[in-house]
C-alpha cells in the first residue's frame, strides 16, 4: 500500500481566500519510508501572510516572492501523489485548501475516500487527549525537540513516525532524508504461548476468625458444598 504522509503551510484559516505557501511530503510503502520525498514553497500571489500565520510557520511574504505559483507546480504535486492515499493531520484542514487550490485551476476535488486523518484515528485510540502532533509525538516517545516552528516537511516526518505507532507500530526506528535506513524485522508468528504461573500461592489475607467462621458455614452445607472440591 502506498502512502503520502503530506503537511501544508497557507497564508491563513480561510481556504476560500488564502493560499497554500508550502507543502511537504513522506512517501511510504506498506508503512515504511522509501526516501522519496515533495517539498515546495510556493507563492501566494497577491495573498499577503497573516500575522497570526507568521508566528505559526515564520514564512515571510518575502521569502515567498521568487516562488513558483501552484499553477506552476500543480503536475508536480499530482504525479507524487498519484495512486497514494492522502494522509495528514486534520487532514479537513489541508484537503480544504489543495481542493480549493485544485478548484482555482479547474482540476476535480480530491475524493475524501483517499484521505486518512490522523486527528481522527488519534480522537479514537486516546479519547480523553491532547491529540495535538506535539502531544503524540510525546505520547509516542518520538523526538520534537527540533521543532521549534511548523515546516510541512518537518511536520510531515514527525507525522509519519506517529501514525506508524498510532496503527501497531514498527520496532524499528525510521530514517528519514537522502540516506534513509532500512531494517529487517522478524516477526514470528505461530509460536506456542507457555502460561504464566506463580512460583508459589500468594498469602491468604484473611484473618483467624475469619477462615474458622467460613469453614462452619462450608460445614453446614454439608458433602455438597463447593468448597470441599478445592480441599488438599
Amino acid at each position: 500500500m502506498r502512502e503520502i504522509i503530506f503537511d501544508t503551510e497557507t497564508t491563513g484559516l480561510e481556504s476560500k481566500l488564502d493560499r497554500v505557501i508550502e507543502i511537504g511530503g513522506i512517501e511510504l510503502i506498506n508503512h515504511f519510508p522509501t526516501g522519496r520525498t515533495l517539498h515546495l514553497y510556493i507563492s501566494p500571489e497577491d495573498r499577503k501572510v497573516h500575522p497570526d500565520a507568521l508566528a505559526v510557520h515564520g514564512i515571510t511574504d518575502e521569502f515567498l516572492k521568487d516562488k513558483p505559483k501552484f499553477a506552476e507546480v500543480v503536475d508536480q504535486i499530482r504525479d507524487f501523489f498519484d495512486g497514494a492515499r492522502w494522509v495528514a493531520h486534520n487532514a479537513t484542514f489541508d484537503m480544504g485548501f489543495i481542493n480549493a487550490e485544485f478548484a482555482r485551476l479547474g482540476i476535480d476535488p480530491v475524493s475524501a475516500e483517499l484521505v486518512t486523518d490522523t486527528l481522527s484515528l488519534a480522537r479514537r485510540k486516546n479519547p480523553m487527549g491532547p491529540n495535538s502532533l506535539d502531544a503524540l509525538c510525546r505520547r509516542y516517545g518520538i523526538d520534537n525537540s527540533h521543532r521549534t516552528k511548523h515546516g510541512a516537511l518537518l511536520d510531515s516526518e514527525l507525522l509519519a513516525e506517529v501514525y506508524i505507532e498510532m496503527i501497531g507500530g514498527r520496532q524499528t526506528a525510521l530514517g528519514f532524508g537522502s540516506a534513509a535506513r532500512q531494517e529487517t524485522i522478524v516477526v514470528e508468528e505461530d509460536l506456542p504461548l507457555e502460561p504464566l504461573r506463580r512460583p508459589s500461592a500468594l498469602p491468604s489475607r484473611l484473618d483467624a476468625e475469619t477462615v474458622a467462621a467460613h469453614g462452619k458455614l462450608v460445614l453446614g452445607m454439608g458433602d455438597k458444598a463447593i468448597w470441599n472440591r478445592y480441599q488438599n
